[in-house]
């Protein structure tokens, strides 16, 4: 493969992306260690400067790299507003991450590097789409514990899954193991009885429930906060203030 370095801005992204999908071809088969500048512009029939220019050196390709690959990963996982079952879409989207983890090794170990994930824009766009589906079981009422405190809980599970997974061989692993954290943590986050599909009435569901009661009702209502018209600003800040201490208690 040649990479023709247009001067025009249609030739420079046409160069960037041919060197990022060399560089992610590198990085899936032969790993971390073989993306380096030299061996990427070998590959795709270019001159080494051209890689600096474009991304100014190797953490810059590398960074662009995972946000190729990661940022299809989360436009396919997209938050279904429709879903019947909010409970369900949470335990897919943990699925997919863990799929997407043990298919993707390297990638997976090089968004995780301390520093690269804060700074990604796609790893930012994968815990929003966390937070929406966290959002929606708790208008549910299933939520016993703050969004936040969930959304913490279920990231740092999922990624130490794989993280743990993926330092065992192929054969070692404990192909239950995924299974059985995602049970752990939904025995933290959630309450035990179904809800009431609206955060209006879940208020009362959840109240009632076994295991989640008063702060399942706290959770749901503070849902709809955002979204009360008879409040000031300042009131719905306050409101929110006071469920999320009824929470943490």
């Amino acid at each position: 493969m040649m990479v023709e370095t247009g001067s025009g801005e249609v030739g420079r992204r046409e160069t960037r992306a041919t060197l990022v999908e060399v560089a992610a071809r590198l990085l899936r088969e032969q790993g971390a260690s073989a993306v380096t500048t030299r061996a990427v512009a070998q590959a795709a029939g270019a001159q080494a400067p051209t890689i600096y220019r474009l991304f100014g050196d190797k953490e810059g390709l590398l960074d662009a790299v995972a946000e190729h690959v990661f940022a299809a990963h989360v436009a396919a996982k997209a938050c279904p507003e429709d879903g019947d079952d909010p409970v369900a879409d949470l335990r897919a989207g943990w699925d997919v991450h863990i799929g997407f983890g043990l298919a993707n090794p390297a990638l997976f170990g090089l968004l995780n590097t301390p520093g690269r994930s804060s700074r990604s824009p796609a790893v930012a766009d994968g815990l929003e789409v966390l937070r929406a589906r966290v959002r929606r079981v708790a208008a549910t009422g299933r939520l016993r514990v703050s969004e936040r405190r969930a959304v913490e809980l279920i990231h740092a599970a999922g990624t130490g899954a794989v993280l743990t997974l993926l330092a065992m061989g192929p054969d070692d692993r404990d192909p239950g193991l995924g299974d059985a954290m995602y049970e752990a943590v939904a025995r933290a986050i959630l309450t035990d009885g179904p809800g009431s599909g609206a955060a209006s009435g879940a208020v009362s569901g959840a109240a009632s429930a076994d295991g989640g009661g008063t702060a399942a009702a706290a959770v749901a209502f503070r849902t709809v906060v955002p979204r009360l018209p008879m409040l000031t600003d300042i009131e719905r800040a306050l409101m929110s203030e006071w469920l999320d201490r009824a929470v943490d208690r």
